[in-house]
């Protein structure tokens, strides 16, 4: 298990579109441990691979209930809406306003490559569309409505 660097804003690779995982290998489960730890030790909500430079359909989430592993994941049905907050590990320090569905149900594949559906909402529908854009080459910037600001996290003042 190791903390991956993560990729920032105007790195190449998070424009790209990740290619589906068609079977699980040992450096597959190796990413995934990976992608944990670095989600954790950086604090974060949620983290798909292209953020740690690999093109694969995978994202790890963890809203506060638990670590949430999607493999190819898709979504399926979204209803209602939210507008709020959202940042990112690839753009540090920044933050900024972005409207996305309050309920989202997501078909996914688990490490085992068995098929799940998984439903959240709130924060958790959020992290799902969050996530899953960056499978798509899609960064949250571009959904901001309005300016991106600072945000400071920790002892700083």
């Amino acid at each position: 298990m190791a903390i991956r660097e993560i990729r920032k804003i105007g790195d190449e690779v998070l424009t790209k579109k990740c290619k589906e995982v068609k079977t699980i290998t040992p450096r597959t489960l190796e990413l995934i441990d990976d992608m944990f730890d670095t989600m954790y030790e950086e604090m974060g909500v949620g983290l798909a691979a292209p953020q740690v430079g690999i093109l694969k359909r995978i994202v790890t989430i963890d809203v506060g209930e638990g670590p949430i592993l999607l493999i190819n994941p898709e979504i399926i049905e979204t209803s209602g809406e939210q507008t709020g907050d959202e940042g990112c590990l690839s753009v540090p320090g920044k933050a900024g306003e972005v409207t996305r569905p309050f309920y989202a149900k997501v078909r996914a594949y688990d490490e085992e490559m068995q098929p799940f559906e998984i439903e959240g909402e709130g924060l958790l529908a959020r992290a799902f569309c969050h996530e899953i854009d960056h499978l798509e080459g899609q960064l949250y910037v571009d959904k901001v409505e309005g300016e991106l600001h600072d945000v400071f996290y920790g002892e700083e003042e």
